[in-house]
């Protein structure tokens, strides 16, 4: 491979693309676990309890807003 082709706009963009897919897939991920873990108590049946899945909603809009304020600060330290 040409080495030049390593520095070309459109794979820089595509790299950047990737890196950001993995990011969410891994916050997906974490957060899936987390809030799973949090508010599943029993074995699930169905569908979810009203409780359950008012608590999946609450963990996951919390995890993301602290995702997001973490990102945040990260940007404003560069």
């Amino acid at each position: 491979m040409d080495p030049s082709a390593l520095k070309s706009p459109e794979l820089q963009y595509f790299l950047n693309q990737e890196k950001e897919r993995a990011m969410i897939n891994e916050m997906v991920g974490k957060l899936t676990s987390a809030c799973w873990d949090k508010c599943i108590t029993g074995t699930p049946g169905s569908k979810f309890s009203s409780s359950e899945s008012n608590c999946l909603s609450n963990c996951a809009q919390r995890y993301m807003e602290m995702s997001l304020m973490i990102v945040k600060r990260f940007q404003s330290m560069q």
